[in-house]
Parts: structure tokens; sequence; C-alpha cells
């Protein structure tokens, strides 16, 4: 199983320089924000399937939802609860596959 770092005090981020911030979400055990661009990116403790990558893994490292990019689909809003992130979308363009 990996070791996943909890932390109870607010810790700087590494993000990729381009990415914009415009919201924020915490659940018990992981975060979530969604960029000016609409994507979604999440980390912490997936053993829920909570971070949207389609598995049951956790990240200390934020990373995109690769799934919601696939779909053409822009992340509006998210908010996280104790082991799940439910998100409201808009849809861009016709999906991917």
């Amino acid at each position: 199983a990996a070791f996943i770092s909890i932390q109870a005090f607010p810790a700087l981020l590494d993000l990729p320089q381009d990415l914009e911030v415009s919201a924020v979400s915490c659940g018990s055990r992981h975060t979530a924000i969604v960029t000016r661009g609409g994507e979604l990116y999440t980390w912490g403790w997936g053993k829920y399937g909570q971070l949207g990558h389609g598995n049951n893994i956790s990240s200390d490292q934020a990373r995109r939802v690769e799934h919601l990019v696939a779909k053409g689909l822009r992340v509006e809003e998210v908010v996280c609860g104790p082991w799940t992130t439910y998100i409201r979308v808009q849809q861009l363009c016709e999906p991917q596959d």
C-alpha cells in the first residue's frame, strides 16, 4: 500500500506554472482544484475512487482528471465530501474517443 502524507497544517503545493486555480475543495483526506481553464486536479487518499482517476490509488501529487478532458467537459464547480467528490460540468464539444 502506498504511503500518503496527511498534513494538518497549510503546505505549499507545486502545480504546473501555467495553471491558475479558480476553486478548491477539501474532503477528509483528499483535495481537488478547478483551474480557470475548467480542468480538475485531485490528490490525496483515493481508496473509494474519489480522486476520479478510474482507480483506487492514492497520490501525494496533484493529477489532472483525464476522463473529463476526453469527454469534452469543463468543470465549473467542485465540492469534496468525506469520501466523495462532486463536480458541476459544462459540455464544451463532442467527446473524443
